[in-house]
């Protein structure tokens, strides 16, 4: 039964195929480029213009270094934090049966 629906299936595609014989014409047509005849040549530069939207607020020019105005963190080096944790791991309770397999 699966045999019969397998060699239906590929009989209507077949069919399907050499229906559409206007789709796959075997003549051959040159591409054609589009045409951008004023693509490269030379012209007069616009006027120039604002991007920006009319605004009443005042800008201040120039920069200001960040540590001018960031809030001044203490991070903890490294290499004590380091300690600390090996202090608490030397503390720590161990185990007291050990297995081995």
């Amino acid at each position: 039964m699966k045999s019969v629906l397998v060699f239906l299936c590929f009989l209507s595609a077949t069919a399907a195929v050499a229906q559409s014989g206007s789709v796959l014409s075997g003549e051959a047509r040159p591409y054609e480029f589009a045409s951008h005849i004023e693509h490269a040549s030379e012209q007069p530069m616009s006027q120039e213009r604002n991007l920006l939207p009319p605004s009443s607020a005042v800008q201040g020019h120039g920069e200001r270094p960040l540590w001018e105005f960031a809030p001044a963190t203490s991070a903890m080096p490294l290499g004590d934090a380091a300690r600390i944790l090996k202090q608490a791991h030397l503390g720590a309770k161990k185990a007291e049966t050990v297995w081995v397999n």
